[in-house]
C-alpha cells in the first residue's frame, strides 16, 4: 500500500508535529475532522498581509488598501476557483456554521413573492446525519415560518435510506439541506440523486461541503446544487474564515443576512439599498489576513492535487477500517468498507465510555475526537452516548493507524476489557 504523498516531506512544514506530547510521545493526530493543522505557508501568508498589506479593504484609496484589496479579491478568487464557482458567487463568512445561517436567515426575511419566502405547509428536507450547524438553523427557520421540517433517515449500515426520495422531497418542498459527507459516520451521499429529486419540485439544494471540500475535488456546477458552504480551518486554513457559495441568480434576489457597513450601495437616515453580491453579504471589515491565509492553504492543496489527496485519504481509512473491524470488543459505527467513505472512521470499545477512549489514547500521544461530535439525533437514532472519532489527513500515515490500534489494545487490557 503506497500513498502517492510523500507525508515525512510534508510534514517538515507543520511546526506541530515537532511538539512532544505527555510522556515525550510524538504527536499522532487523528482529528482533522475537529480542524486541521496549518502549514507554514498558511502562517507566512498570514503574517505577510498583516506586516506588508494591513489596511481595512473597500475602504481606503491610500497604497495598503489598494494592496489589501487586491490581497482579499485574489483570495476569493482562489476559493472560487478551488470549487468551480465565479469570484462573484463566493462570499466570506467567519464560519460554515454562518454560512448556513446567512442562506437560512436570509431565507426567512424573504418577502411574500420571492422563490425563497417559506411559509406554513411548505417543507424543509435535511437528514438524520446532519451536524448541528446544518440542522438548527433550519429547524429554527421552520418555527419562524410555519414550515415543516422532515428528514431523511439512515439506514443500518449508515447511508441515507432514499427508497422514498419522492415522498419525502415533493411537491411541497422548498429546500433540501444536505450534508455532502458526514462528520461520524463517515458516509458520503449521493449529492446529484438528491439535487435530481429536488429540480423535479423546483427545491434549491443547500450542500455542508465542510468534510469534503478539504478531501477531494468539488465542483458546484457539477453537483448542481445552489448553495455550498464550508469552513476554512478543516482546509489546512486559518480560524475564523468560511465560505458560502451561491448561484449569481440566488444571491441577486435574497434579502442580507447582516447589514452595516461595506454592504451597502446608498443610505438615507430612513432608508438603505445593497451593493451588489458578495458584498452584499459581507457587512463590516471582513477577516482579511485569515481570507489570505485560506488561499494559502487551498493553494497548499491544489499544489499537492485533489485527486492524490482523495487516494490518500481512501489508503488510509482502507486500511483503518481493515484493522478495527478485525479488533475483539471494537464497533465500527458506519459503512464498513471503503465505497463512498471519507477518511473519518468512528468506533465504540465494548466496557469504556468514549471519553475514558479519548484520554487513553491521549496517553500515547493520539488527539481524537470524543462524544456525539455535534449530532446528538444520530447518536439517539444509534442508542449510542458518543463514539471515539478518528479522522485522517494529509499528514497521516499507516504507522499512525498501527500507533493507534496498539492503544486500542493497551486501554482495553488497562480497563479490563479484554
Amino acid at each position: 500500500m503506497t500513498s502517492p504523498i510523500d507525508v515525512a516531506a510534508l510534514k517538515r512544514d507543520f511546526a506541530i508535529f515537532d511538539k512532544k506530547m505527555r510522556g515525550g510521545k510524538q504527536l499522532v493526530y487523528l482529528d482533522s475532522g475537529a480542524t486541521s493543522q496549518k502549514p507554514r505557508q498558511v502562517l507566512d501568508a498570514e503574517r505577510f498581509f498583516y506586516e506588508n498589506n494591513n489596511a481595512a479593504v473597500h475602504r481606503g484609496a491610500h497604497l495598503l488598501a489598494e494592496e489589501a484589496n487586491e490581497a482579499y479579491e485574489g483570495a476569493r478568487q482562489i476559493v472560487a476557483d478551488f470549487i468551480g464557482a465565479g469570484a462573484d458567487e463566493t462570499i466570506f463568512t467567519k464560519s460554515a456554521t454562518e454560512s448556513l445561517n446567512l442562506i437560512a436567515y436570509s431565507f426567512g426575511n424573504s418577502k411574500p413573492g420571492s422563490k425563497f419566502h417559506l411559509k406554513a405547509g411548505d417543507r424543509i428536507v435535511v437528514s438524520e446525519m446532519e451536524h448541528h450547524a446544518n440542522l438548527i438553523p433550519w429547524q429554527q427557520l421552520a418555527k419562524r415560518t410555519g414550515a415543516e421540517l422532515v428528514w431523511f433517515e439512515i439506514t443500518e449500515e449508515g447511508r441515507l435510506d432514499l427508497s422514498k426520495i419522492a415522498d419525502v422531497i415533493n411537491k411541497k418542498t422548498k429546500i433540501v439541506a444536505i450534508t455532502h459527507q458526514s462528520n461520524v459516520l463517515g458516509t458520503i451521499n449521493p449529492i446529484q440523486e438528491i439535487t435530481q429529486a429536488a429540480k423535479k419540485v423546483g427545491a434549491v439544494v443547500v450542500l455542508d461541503a465542510c468534510q469534503s471540500a478539504p478531501h477531494f475535488q468539488i465542483d458546484v456546477k457539477e453537483l448542481g446544487i445552489d448553495f455550498l458552504a464550508f469552513s476554512g480551518h478543516k482546509a489546512l486554513g486559518p480560524t475564523g474564515v468560511g465560505i458560502c457559495w451561491g448561484k449569481g441568480e440566488h444571491l441577486s434576489e435574497m434579502e442580507p443576512f447582516l447589514t452595516g457597513g461595506s454592504m451597502i450601495e446608498t443610505v438615507t437616515m430612513t432608508d438603505a439599498t445593497w451593493a451588489p453580491a458578495p458584498r452584499k453579504f459581507e457587512a463590516g471589515v471582513p477577516n482579511m489576513a485569515q481570507a489570505v491565509g485560506l488561499a494559502a492553504a487551498l493553494n497548499y492543496l491544489s499544489k499537492i492535487g485533489m485527486d492524490r489527496v482523495a487516494e490518500h485519504d481512501a489508503l488510509l481509512t482502507e486500511y483503518a477500517l481493515s484493522k478495527l473491524v478485525a479488533l475483539p470488543g471494537v464497533s465500527v459505527i458506519g459503512p464498513q468498507n471503503g465505497l463512498d467513505r471519507g477518511a473519518v472512521v468512528s468506533f465504540t470499545i465494548d466496557g469504556i465510555h468514549p471519553h475514558d477512549v479519548g484520554q487513553a489514547l491521549d496517553g500515547n500521544g493520539i488527539a481524537v475526537r470524543t462524544g456525539h461530535h455535534c449530532a446528538w439525533p444520530l447518536m439517539r437514532k444509534l442508542n449510542l452516548v458518543g463514539t471515539t472519532r478518528a479522522s485522517f489527513y494529509i499528514y497521516n500515515d499507516l504507522q499512525d493507524i498501527d500507533i493507534l490500534v496498539q492503544s486500542i489494545g493497551e486501554a482495553q487490557k488497562f480497563f479490563g476489557v479484554l
